[in-house]
């Protein structure tokens, strides 16, 4: 049989069909064992993989399905799409609500407001620039050339006439140096 023509069966009996004077604590059992996978996997999709929510919109659907037991068609095909319909407009319902409502924000008191000022990228230019000040003239060009001016290896090689093997190991040894520096500075 077809996953969508197989009869939905009882939790304690495999082979008896829930018929809707069988209780409905029985159906909801049913209903989840039979499609909770694919209709939490359906909610999944439709809540953006919010898993909370998604779980939820099962819940609430498989809740309507056993407000409506006795309303309800029992050929499995016509329950899932019945379940399906219902989680996509409980999902859209969710949407509508939380577009509908202004997202709430916590007061926070005027001292606590952080204003943007340029004293942290100021001091920390200033303990680039001292680093760089301690490397020999050679390594301060190759770094001034490679990582300020963007230029590559080649391009620097060729503008201060030296070979691009050269230019590598000044820009090694100064990046090594400016880590030291700059570890000691803090």
């Amino acid at each position: 049989m077809g996953r969508h023509t197989r009869a939905l069966r009882s939790v304690g009996d495999p082979e008896m069909v829930v018929e809707p004077n069988d209780g409905h604590d029985d159906l909801a059992k049913a209903l989840y064992q039979e499609f909770g996978g694919s209709l939490m996997a359906f909610a999944l999709r439709l809540t953006g993989h919010d898993r909370q929510w998604a779980e939820d919109v099962v819940q609430e659907t498989l809740i309507k399905a056993w407000r409506n037991a006795d309303k309800l068609d029992r050929q499995p095909e016509m329950l899932r799409a019945w379940l399906f319909t219902v989680a996509r407009r409980i999902v859209i319902d969710g949407w509508r609500s939380r577009s509908a409502r202004p997202q709430e924000i916590e007061e926070i008191e005027s001292d606590a407001i952080a204003v943007s000022d340029e004293s942290d990228r100021t001091l920390a230019a200033m303990i680039v620039y001292e680093a760089l000040q301690g490397l020999s003239p050679e390594q301060r060009e190759a770094i001034q050339q490679t990582y300020l001016r963007d230029r590559t290896v080649n391009e620097v090689a060729a503008t201060l006439g030296v070979p691009p093997g050269t230019v590598k190991s000044r820009i090694h040894h100064a990046v090594r140096a400016l880590r030291r520096a700059l570890r000691e500075r803090g």
